[in-house]
């Protein structure tokens, strides 16, 4: 039974590639470059292959031979690789997002031999993890209580350590902010991270919260660093008087 059902999901899975229904997601960074590539290579006779965005316009046309005409242009223009068939779309916006894909033209029929689902997103916007309260019951324990903020979103969350060991009360906090992205608010290692992130760039901010919890002490006022070393001068003077002097009597013997 289990190897008739992996049979026929492979079928599927055959026939869904044949009819080109396979939708390849591509996420791109808002103005770099994005290459598009045949996965499979066209039939035999083909006439032509289009690249057409959304279903429904033709960008790109290659004759057999590979040579391109462009038929609509995209934000950034157009660049062809060394790849037969394949295109480069320049400097991509969010504009530009949307289903791209290749159709192989015969005698016969079209074939669908490629398909992407490209999503152009922008860079997210800087993050600032602040402390907003810490509070010492000893000096072994404290509760650290920050925010993680971005420009349209915040998350707070509260922190215990004990003995040197942190935790995040209820454990990692995230949600979706208005431009898709995701900001977090976790522990790791002792360290509180702030993470704003979508698909193709992210933003960090982070604090050590042992060191919040356990400062290191304060360095000594600069009196008692002078008092030090005038000790140790006067001790040493002594020291020297008191050798000088046995050398002084040793000699008048």
């Amino acid at each position: 039974m289990r190897s008739c059902v992996v049979l026929l999901f492979a079928s599927l899975l055959t026939l869904c590639e044949a009819q080109g229904t396979i939708v390849t997601p591509v996420f791109v960074l808002k103005g770099r470059d994005l290459l598009l590539k045949l996965h499979a290579d066209p039939p035999e006779g083909v006439s032509y292959v289009d690249w057409k965005i959304n279903k429904t316009v033709d960008l790109v046309r290659f004759k057999p031979s590979g040579e391109a005409t462009v038929l609509h242009n995209v934000t950034g223009g157009f660049e062809f690789g060394e790849n037969k068939f394949s295109v480069i779309l320049k400097n991509v916006q969010e504009v530009d997002s949307g289903v791209y894909s290749a159709e192989a033209a015969t005698d016969t029929g079209g074939k669908l031999v490629s398909e992407y689902k490209v999503t152009v997103q922008g860079p997210v916007s800087p993050v600032k993890l602040t402390v907003d309260r810490v509070d010492s019951s000893s000096s072994e324990s404290c509760d650290l209580h920050v925010t993680c903020r971005t420009h349209n979103s915040n998350i707070s969350s509260t922190f215990r350590c004990v003995d040197r060991v942190c935790n995040q009360e209820g454990g990692e906090r995230s949600e979706v902010t208005t431009s898709g992205a995701s900001l977090q608010v976790y522990l790791l290692n002792n360290v509180i991270i702030c993470n704003h992130n979508n698909q193709v760039h992210r933003t960090q901010d982070l604090i050590p919260a042992e060191q919040l919890c356990y400062p290191d002490p304060p360095p000594p006022p600069g009196w008692v660093i002078t008092t030090w070393i005038l000790t140790f001068i006067v001790v040493v003077l002594i020291v020297w008087l008191c050798i000088d002097r046995k050398r002084l009597i040793s000699k008048s013997k």
